[in-house]
């Protein structure tokens, strides 16, 4: 499994509700800032994937919170990817309390990060063109795979699989 990559964040007071703790849909938002950086991580922005016409939308999404986070704190975004077959990707989140960035640096190479976890999760895509139609990025934009199936800690042969999703 490859490196856990992290990004910290202060929880903003908008983020927080009633309750005075963290509202479950931002977490989903911390999830994509995750991933975005995750992708950053590889030399790649959205923005280009966008412009060359791929896109990545998320097919499914989980979450399991554990502990809440409350207006001004300091929490930690992890992001991997667990898998890359075809056209799929599934990204691996946890939210960990504090900037652990001042312990591990940008990347984390542990089984599970240490720290208070908030939530676990992940999210699930499919590459697709500007049509909407499922993409092998290993076809499209081969460049940005192999520095994708790099980054994730696989190998090329275990990130290729003959099954397009329907």
């Amino acid at each position: 499994m490859g490196k856990w990559f992290l990004h910290p964040l202060r929880v903003r007071y908008e983020e927080t509700d009633r309750m005075g703790v963290v509202y479950h849909a931002n977490y989903l938002t911390w999830f994509e800032i995750g991933r975005t950086e995750w992708v950053r991580h590889a030399g790649i922005s959205y923005r280009e994937m966008e412009e060359r016409g791929l896109l990545l939308p998320v097919t499914d999404v989980e979450a399991s919170f554990k502990q809440p986070a409350a207006y001004d704190d300091w929490i930690t975004v992890f992001t991997r990817v667990s898998e890359m077959k075809g056209a799929r990707v599934r990204f691996e989140s946890r939210i960990v309390e504090g900037d652990q960035t001042e312990t591990y640096g940008p990347c984390y190479e542990g089984d599970e990060p240490l720290g208070t976890l908030l939530v676990t999760g992940g999210t699930r895509h499919v590459w697709v063109n500007g049509s909407w139609k499922p993409v092998r990025l290993s076809r499209e934009a081969p460049d940005w795979y192999d520095k994708l199936v790099r980054l994730a800690g696989l190998t090329s042969e275990s990130a290729e699989s003959s099954e397009l999703p329907e």
